[in-house]
């Protein structure tokens, strides 16, 4: 799954990563059986985690239901055959929002049902005990559709015929059971035969090709697809409307993308990225894809949890993940496109092929998948430096990581809530940035090699953490499941510090101690981690070592400056010391572009956390060179707007600071132009974007002048605004809209019958930095005008500009507010609209909310949200005074 960032994980990096989502509880309150140790002991039937008997099993699920997609339900049949492997008289599955009229197995007669909604359970009672052996559990049932991504749900849409609906499924992670009575876990693997009635001339879809398809009379269709391999429930799909397809034979399959009719064009780029990944993927994980169709499905519409979704052999994305449109799409959405093909693609066999046996170990699909994506990307688009975008991957998960609200990689679970709140940032990016730092340790063929090995073992399978680390060591030759350990059962970030350095003969030895980097429980004694490190001396040479134990050292030819982390390739902050980090202050231009970012990124996480001055980083800006990689300067920019966003309410400290600000960035946008110079480089059209919208929100008269003159003339010229700027521009018209410029872009939403550039323009609706407009957004946002999938987004963006607001206003209207959210992200969503504040009462209210709507064991993501909260408010307090004094004395 493609996971998004939540309100609360923004808000962390807006002022620590530089860059610009409470719900009643739900009523599931499932008890888990016993389970493993988390992470380290192979998965079997009788230890892994259950919220059911151990005393049934399923092999196949023979599936067969028709929908009313204007009704909004469905009628169904499974039969279902299981493996008693206890003698009992009651078979307990999950269920969720389902009706059932029969359940019985031949020979055994009709059993009673009883469901239990907290749990999400019906168990199916027969008046004699079933003996241990092979049967056939047939149930009648009917279900709801719904209108959020959960289950079986709809997407309406607009098109110029009018109004359309589609329907999709969306199973992760425990919403199988709302479309199927089933043993809804990751370990319970089946096969699957689904038949579906359907209005004939609609197209079905899924994971499957069609095996059959009759003609039933009166509107009605009968499909049945062929049966899948055996795979866990939360990865079937099933998907129905006015579709177009187009498809390309590659890597012994028949890829395809799927859009509504007409939109298949839109999908060029992402059809001839997954024909290019596919082969490459057979070749990299040794085993070839098991399906005989790939098919990558665009929805119209959004979700507060995810853009897409990996379900074998039929990936949904929403289009905005998928599709590139001239009118509005930029060069960032050509690479999100592509790395999110990709990491889909990755999936189907890290979590499709071999999964996970419970939501512990989720980060042995989404870590491994996302940090696939960044190697495919930098084999097929070198050109995009997927190396440095690593490295802001790792300063979200390092942000997150420094907080007192972290937690392990490999976390226990036991709630479906939970197990919601596990797809964040550190399951992701932590996740990548380990499995990145430790294929660096044992080196690329060795760490493939293991991969390959250990998907021929668990093909079809279950397995927990320590079964990849055995693999790779296996095929290293060399240790590494200690230094794993460390760092994906123990949560934080090491700090390394240079304690001494001195230069003899033409060498530089350094010594290195660690502790661990926090920024808001500084005095606790530091866990200790097995450190791979690597340095380069400034014109000299490389070395690596482990640090263990707390202390290291490390020899080094040349005895110029020396870059700690040198790569990017660890986990770990680095402290230098003044009189070291001026020396690289002073070379900074000299450094690799990767070490610029990484070294940036460190002085401004640091500073805010009071390891070192806040205005190191400053420094550094002043001493970035304007030809070096757009993403450094991107990341300059957007630390500019952090500090900006910091100011809030003291007008006189942001007006001296965005003086400055501007004055340094001017020169970087007069070099990028407006407007695309033949040959250019992608990343300087992203660059080009980012400084048009970091200099508009800091509120530079001649950019806003620009962007305003522009979206004037767009009336009558239609290049005044070039589509990949689009967005840009209009964010930043939006930002500073008046009633009368907010009235037009509404005007446009309204008329607009393209779904990917309507949800762009209401989005933008919900961006203004004026507070009348911003209420007006958030009254908006309740109604059907921007489609139930949409509000959601409308009201994040609202937060983003206005978080006390936001919150105070879905706090008073929750009920309303869930509604428009998907049921996994409603433990997130009202907590998270606050996470954005400065103000330590906003941290008490998201508390005082959390303990009044959500369950004790579902607070983690409020928990976080509170936190970044105070974290901002420590910050405003204690290093603003120095940033704004160093502003004063620059200018």
């Amino acid at each position: 799954m493609r996971r998004l960032m939540s309100s609360a994980a923004v808000a962390v990096m807006l002022f620590a990563a530089g860059s610009v989502s409470a719900a009643p509880a739900a009523k599931s309150k499932p008890k888990p059986a016993v389970a493993a140790q988390v992470g380290t002991k192979g998965a079997t039937f009788a230890t892994v985690t259950t919220q059911l008997p151990r005393n049934v099993r399923p092999s196949h699920y023979d599936v067969a239901f028709t929908p009313d997609a204007d009704k909004l339900t469905f009628t169904a049949r499974v039969k279902i055959a299981i493996e008693v492997v206890e003698p009992t008289s009651t078979i307990t599955l999950q269920a969720a929002d389902l009706t059932f009229s029969k359940a019985e197995i031949a020979g055994f007669g009709a059993a009673k049902v009883k469901v239990d909604d907290e749990a999400q359970t019906a168990a199916f009672t027969f008046a004699k005990a079933l003996p241990k052996g092979k049967y056939v559990l047939s149930i009648d049932y009917a279900g709801k559709i719904y209108k959020q991504a959960a289950g079986l749900f709809a997407l309406d849409y607009e098109t110029e015929a009018g109004k359309k609906r589609a329907l999709y499924t969306q199973f992760e992670n425990s919403d199988a059971r709302r479309f199927i009575p089933s043993w809804d876990e990751p370990f319970y693997k089946a096969t699957y035969t689904v038949e579906a009635t359907i209005p004939t001339g609609q197209v079905a879809l899924g994971n499957m090709p069609i095996a059959s398809s009759k003609d039933l009379g009166g509107g009605k269709t009968l499909v049945k697809f062929a049966t899948s391999p055996k795979m866990s429930t939360y990865l079937l799909f099933f998907g129905l409307g006015e579709f177009d397809r187009a498809s390309v034979k590659s890597g012994g399959a028949d890829v395809g993308v799927v859009t509504k009719k007409g939109d298949t064009a839109k999908a060029d780029f992402a059809l001839k990225s997954a024909a290019d990944i596919l082969p490459w993927y057979n070749d990299y994980f040794g085993t070839p894809y098991p399906l005989p169709v790939l098919d990558n499905i665009a929805a119209p519409g959004r979700s507060q949890f995810f853009s897409a979704m990996e379900n074998w052999g039929a990936i949904f994305y929403f289009e905005y993940a998928l599709l590139l449109d001239p009118k509005i799409s930029t060069e960032t959405d050509k690479q999100n496109v592509f790395t999110t093909v990709a990491h889909e693609m990755a999936h189907q066999w890290f979590g499709d092929l071999v999964t996970m046996a419970w939501w512990d170990d989720l980060w042995l699909n989404e870590g491994f998948a996302s940090w696939m994506e960044g190697r495919a990307t930098e084999h097929f688009h070198p050109e995009w430096n997927a190396s440095l975008t690593a490295v802001g991957s790792r300063e979200y998960a390092m942000n997150l990581d420094a907080l007192q609200t972290t937690h392990p990689v490999v976390q226990h679970v036991e709630t479906v809530e939970q197990a919601s709140q596990a797809f964040d940032g550190i399951t992701y990016q932590k996740g990548e940035a380990v499995i990145r730092m430790l294929e660096g340790y044992v080196g690329h063929d060795a760490w493939r090699d293991g991969v390959r090995a250990y998907m021929k073992k668990h093909a079809h399978g279950n397995t927990v953490s320590d079964d990849l680390w055995s693999a790779v060591e296996a095929s290293a030759g060399k240790p590494i499941k200690a230094i794993a350990h460390d760092f994906t059962l123990q949560p934080g970030v090491p700090l390394i510090t240079v304690t001494s350095a001195t230069c003899a003969a033409g060498k530089t030895t350094l010594a290195l101690t660690q502790g661990e980097f926090s920024k808001d429980l500084q005095g606790k004694t530091p866990l200790a981690w097995r450190v791979p490190v690597t340095v380069q001396a400034l014109g000299g040479g490389t070395a690596k070592t482990l640090v263990v134990g707390g202390k290291g050292a490390v020899t080094v030819d040349g005895c110029g400056p020396v870059v700690v982390n040198a790569g990017q390739s660890g986990y770990f902050r680095t402290q230098y010391g003044p009189e070291r980090f001026a020396g690289i202050v002073q070379n900074f231009a000299k450094l690799p572009a990767i070490d610029q970012l990484g070294v940036i990124s460190d002085a401004w996480s640091m500073g805010l956390a009071g390891y070192q001055p806040a205005t190191d980083f400053l420094d550094l800006a002043k001493a970035t060179p304007s030809d070096t990689d757009p993403q450094v300067l991107s990341k300059v920019a957007s630390t500019f707007s952090a500090i900006d966003g910091l100011y809030e309410g003291m007008p006189a400290e942001r007006a001296a600071f965005r003086k400055l600000a501007i004055a340094q960035l001017r020169p970087l946008l007069a070099k990028a132009g407006w407007a695309a110079k033949p040959g250019e480089a992608d990343n300087v059209a992203i660059l080009r974007a980012d400084l048009i919208g970091a200099q508009g929100g800091l509120g530079d008269p001649e950019v806003v002048a620009e962007a305003t003159r522009r979206f004037n003339a767009d009336k009558t010229d239609p290049s005044a605004i070039p589509g990949p700027l689009r967005k840009t521009i209009l964010g930043v018209v939006a930002k500073h809209a008046d009633a009368a410029t907010w009235d037009a872009i509404h005007a446009q939403a309204q008329a607009e019958k393209t779904p990917l550039v309507r949800n762009q323009l209401y989005t933008l609706l919900a961006s203004t930095e004026d507070e009348a407009l911003a209420r007006k957004a958030l009254a908006l946002a309740l109604t059907p005008e921007p489609g139930e999938t949409l509000s959601s987004t409308m009201i994040s963006k609202v937060a983003s500009n206005h978080p006390d607001l936001t919150f105070d206003w879905a706090v008073a209207n929750k009920d309303a507010v869930n509604d428009k959210v998907d049921n996994s992200a409603r433990t997130r969503f009202i907590p998270g609209l606050g996470a954005a504040s400065s103000t330590p009462a906003t941290a008490e209210k998201i508390k005082a909310y959390a303990a009044a709507n959500l369950a004790e064991g579902s607070r983690k993501e409020a928990d976080k949200a509170a936190a970044a909260v105070l974290n901002r408010a420590q910050i405003r307090q204690q290093r603003l005074p120095a940033i704004t004094a160093w502003v004063a004395k620059a200018g």
